[in-house]
C-alpha cells in the first residue's frame, strides 16, 4: 500500500517562508494572503493586521524606489512573534523626513513602521543591497519606543 509517511524529524509547520520576486502593482495583495495564511499556521493571527500592513508600506517602497523592482521577502517565526524582512539590491537608504507635509502623497511609510511594529531597522547587504526588517512580537508594547 502507498502513502505519505511525513519525517520524524521535519517540523509539523514551517517556521520560515521566503521568497524573491519582481513586486509590481498587485504584489502587495499576493504577499499579504502569504503573510496571513502562515500566520494563522503559527498561531499569531492577532499580529495579521499589524504585518500585512507593515509588509505593504515596505513593498510600495521597493516598486517605488528600486530600479529593478526585484526583492526578497522573508517571514520567520520567532519564539514571541514574527519577523519579516524585505531585501532589495538598492543600497541607498530612504531618509525619515523630520517634518510630514500634510499635503504629500508619500514619505509616511517609516513613520507607520515606526507605529505599528515593536522594532525595525536597516541593516546593509554584503552585495550592496539592503534588509529593512520588522519585528512583531506577543506582547503589547509602549509607543514611541521603537528603534531606530
Amino acid at each position: 500500500m502507498n502513502g505519505y509517511f511525513p519525517s520524524i524529524y521535519a517540523s509539523p509547520v514551517p517556521t520560515q517562508y521566503r521568497m524573491t520576486l519582481r513586486v509590481g502593482e498587485h504584489s502587495a495583495r499576493h504577499i499579504r494572503r502569504i503573510a496571513r495564511m502562515h500566520l494563522a499556521n503559527w498561531e499569531l493571527q492577532h499580529l495579521t493586521d499589524t504585518v500585512e500592513l507593515a509588509l505593504t508600506e515596505l513593498i510600495a517602497n521597493v516598486i517605488r524606489h528600486v530600479p529593478d523592482s526585484r526583492c526578497t521577502v522573508l517571514l520567520l517565526k520567532q519564539q514571541k512573534g514574527v519577523r519579516a524582512e524585505v531585501t532589495d539590491t538598492y543600497g541607498e537608504l530612504l531618509r525619515t523626513p523630520a517634518k510630514l507635509d500634510p499635503e504629500a502623497e508619500g514619505g509616511r511609510g517609516l513613520f507607520l513602521l515606526t507605529a505599528l511594529a515593536d522594532t525595525w531597522g536597516v541593516t546593509p547587504t554584503a552585495a550592496g543591497g539592503k534588509t529593512v526588517w520588522f519585528e512583531c512580537t506577543d506582547h503589547p508594547r509602549v509607543r514611541g519606543s521603537s528603534s531606530p
